[in-house]
């Protein structure tokens, strides 16, 4: 998939101010910090499109994208930025938790890791809230260029390791670095792949209702 146009379209303080569910939708979330916004501005080729800052837990709402006039990409609040109060970090969790479950136009959630730290508690009780709502997602670890081959191989397997003790199955995973570029081709196969196979399925299903 080559990304021709990606414009912003709105954002939202709840589910319930999302654009009308016309488009599927392809959601990015993470802890605060993980490079979220640099990942989402490099796969659209455009550095100004998701707000980056130097301070964590910027993305307070729901913004929503539109790719190539097809398909919704949605940048949601970070989770897990302890100077943010309690009551906001409440907030951004009932965003959160709400689209996530509700959101029938979700294909994918990709879970944002950072690939040079140990699996966090905070990630790891993310996706296994994820895995036992059965919210389809998929992870991306980030950052790659800020570790050698040898550190990046033994940190994701760690990782990996961890999550097989929660879950039957290990998601589809991407390694990426914003920075470099790296990945990119990976994860717009992967959308456009899961692009052509709902709508196959929604056509399948409406031919069957007939």
């Amino acid at each position: 998939m080559q990304i021709k146009k990606a414009t912003f379209k709105q954002s939202a303080s709840s589910l319930y101010e999302c654009p009308k569910a016309s488009f599927q939708e392809y959601a990015f979330i993470g802890r605060s910090n993980v490079g979220k916004s640099s990942l989402i501005n490099m796969l659209c080729n455009n550095n100004k499109l998701a707000k980056t800052s130097s301070t964590p837990g910027k993305t307070q709402l729901i913004n929503h994208f539109i790719v190539n006039e097809e398909w919704y990409l949605v940048d949601l609040p970070g989770y897990g930025f302890a100077k943010t109060s309690k009551s906001s970090r409440a907030k951004f969790e009932i965003i959160i938790f709400d689209y996530c479950k509700k959101r029938e136009t979700l294909v994918c959630l990709f879970v944002l890791i950072d690939s040079r730290l140990t699996l966090q508690k905070i990630d790891l009780e993310f996706m296994l809230w994820c895995a036992e709502t059965k919210i389809p997602f998929s992870i991306i670890y980030t950052k790659i260029d800020k570790n050698s081959k040898s550190e990046l191989s033994r940190n994701i397997k760690n990782i990996e390791n961890e999550l097989l003790k929660v879950l039957q199955d290990m998601p589809n995973s991407f390694i990426t670095s914003a920075v470099k570029g790296f990945g990119k081709d990976d994860l717009l196969k992967f959308i456009a792949f899961q692009i052509n196979e709902t709508k196959v399925r929604l056509k399948n299903e409406m031919e069957f209702k007939k």
